[in-house]
């Protein structure tokens, strides 16, 4: 079976400014409902992108040796230490 893939579209804005992204295009960047998307502006080009998600955006601040039994006690013990370490005297 073929399959065509399409990296251009052209599409109609809605009367409150929406656009409707084809499925082959949503496939292809790996989004789906409920994805953010970041959009930016070039001259008159519009750019929209995937956003990171908090997860990946914050992954690695705070090296830990192993998964914490309560997230909250370590969120908490480790904003401590850094600001701890981050404050001025």
């Amino acid at each position: 079976m073929w399959e065509i893939s399409v990296s251009e579209a052209t599409v109609k804005i809605d009367e409150k400014g929406r656009v409707m992204i084809p499925k082959n295009i949503r496939k292809a960047a790996k989004i789906k409902a409920g994805t953010y998307i970041n959009i930016k502006i070039s001259n008159t080009t519009i750019i929209l992108e995937p956003a990171k998600s908090i997860a990946e955006k914050y992954s690695g601040i705070f090296p830990i040796d192993k998964w914490p039994e309560n997230l909250d006690e370590f969120v908490v013990e480790a904003t401590r230490k850094w600001w701890k370490n981050h404050t001025t005297t």
